[in-house]
């Protein structure tokens, strides 16, 4: 037999036994073993665990699942140079007016700052500068909130330059080469007196300011009118109304500034509380509707949230160790807190006294004076000058006989010591003759402009001036 006998014998064998295993029956106790259409326990703990480890790989090997074979095409990319459209005539040529900037001045800003953010050259402010030396002081004194405007063409070179001379000028400065034009444009203003009334509500400060009333206004209401009569920390609810009269200033239908508080009204708890301005020998005041001034002639703690540390009579001096008569009272507060004057006065004497240390006399007349002891510098007065109540005059020390910092404060009357916390204050002076004739006059419009308004605002109200607490609807501002 030959090997290629051998090789096909071998060959066929091998392809009987093949189809032999193929066509074999395979028990049933082995088919048992493999899967019958159910899931055992078996295979669901080998397919968590399958899953498990595949979750495990794709975390943890770099692009696995996420085609890292694929292997990435880089797109050759070009651009091309587009054609901008041309500039309109106007700014080409430069025609005024296309390209103003306003600027709006913040507080301690300066000209000069101004011209340094806009890259505008020192040298072109000093010649608009020169060029209106009557306005130097307004363009070198900007007051926060003042507007300049700029007229800037596309070159980037100055060409007008605008600011307001006051609330009814503005001013254009034109460059052209060597030459600054000027052109002053009339800017008519309207001055309106106005009733400004409403609710206190959550804040009396956010209300007001809603209404329009100023900062300055709203602290005459609650520091001069009626710190006397009314405590806002205590007494003032949310349903409190109030009425005040201004004069506001306008432009162009644009508010400029509002002006002093000329008449209010405050009723607080079911009480009404009012005050008006009159000028009493060319100083504004104010006023109880029969005249007296709201003012209280002397306020009782010439500094104010002290804390009394002596009162008034026999004590033993903490320096000297003797009993002696107290002719004062002594207020703790820290080196350098401001003193006030009591009262309205002129300056007896301002300097070293003794035992008094630095201290300042002040003369409120008619027979009333008080002393300022153991200051630790005295404030910008003088002898002889008149002084309003509430200048500051000094500042807390310990100079002198004394073993701390603290105010010696006296009350004299007709050169006697008095108790200050004792002592009635004497009432001042109540308008009389002509001044009370004028002031009455003055106070009937200004209560008829604020019955008007108070008549539409609150429903319930039938006289402006009655006591009664009303329900308000909503504030408003109305033109009197």
């Amino acid at each position: 037999m030959t090997a290629s006998e051998n090789g096909t014998d071998r060959r066929q064998r091998l392809k009987a036994l093949r189809e032999a295993a193929l066509h074999r029956s395979v028990p049933a106790a082995q088919v048992t073993h493999g899967f019958n259409g159910r899931w055992t326990r078996r295979h669901w703990a080998h397919a968590s665990l399958f899953a498990t480890l595949g979750v495990l790989v794709a975390a943890i090997v770099p692009g696995f699942g996420s085609g890292s074979n694929v292997t990435s095409v880089h797109t050759q990319r070009s651009s091309l140079a587009l054609s901008l459209p041309p500039l309109p005539l106007a700014r080409l040529k430069g025609h005024n007016g296309d390209s103003w900037q306003v600027v709006r001045i913040e507080r301690g800003q300066t000209l000069g700052a101004v011209f340094e953010n806009l890259d505008l050259p020192a040298a072109t402010m000093h010649r608009l500068l020169d060029a209106v030396p009557g306005d130097k002081s307004v363009l070198t004194r900007l007051k926060p909130g003042s507007e300049l405007a700029f007229d800037l063409p596309v070159s980037g070179e100055l060409r007008t330059f605008r600011y307001d001379r006051d609330d009814s000028h503005r001013v254009e400065l034109s460059i052209a080469g060597d030459k600054v034009s000027e052109k002053v444009v009339v800017r008519p203003t309207e001055t309106r007196t106005v009733v400004l009334s409403g609710k206190v509500g959550k804040s009396l400060f956010r209300s007001a300011r809603k209404l329009g009333l100023s900062g300055n206004n709203i602290n005459t209401l609650t520091d001069e009118i009626f710190k006397y009569d009314i405590d806002f920390n205590e007494d003032v609810g949310a349903d409190d109304r109030f009425s005040v009269v201004v004069e506001q200033t306008w432009r162009e239908g644009e508010l400029l500034r509002t002006g002093p508080v000329l008449a209010a009204t405050f009723t607080t708890g079911g009480k009404l509380h009012t005050g008006f301005r009159f000028e009493r020998s060319g100083k504004a005041e104010y006023f109880t509707g029969d005249g007296r001034p709201l003012k209280k002639s002397f306020i009782r703690m010439p500094i104010p949230y002290a804390r009394l540390t002596s009162n008034f009579g026999a004590r033993k001096h903490p320096v000297l160790g003797r009993t002696r008569m107290h002719k004062g009272v002594d207020y703790a507060a820290r080196t350098g807190t401001p003193i006030m004057a009591a009262g309205d006065a002129r300056v007896v004497s301002a300097g070293w006294q003794g035992g008094y240390g630095n201290a300042v006399v002040l003369d409120h007349g008619r027979g009333y004076t008080t002393l300022y002891g153991h200051m630790s510098r005295i404030g910008k007065i003088r002898s002889g000058q008149r002084i309003a109540q509430g200048t500051v005059i000094g500042y807390v020390g310990s100079t002198g006989m004394s073993t701390g910092p603290h105010l010696h404060y006296e009350f004299r009357v007709n050169g006697v010591h008095r108790n200050p916390l004792s002592i009635t204050m004497p009432p001042p002076e109540p308008l009389s003759g002509a001044a009370l004739a004028q002031f009455r006059g003055q106070t009937a419009v200004a209560l008829a402009r604020i019955q008007k308004v108070e008549n539409i605002i609150y429903a319930d109200v039938g006289n402006a001036v009655s006591p009664v607490a009303t329900k308000a609807k909503k504030p408003a501002k109305t033109k009197a």
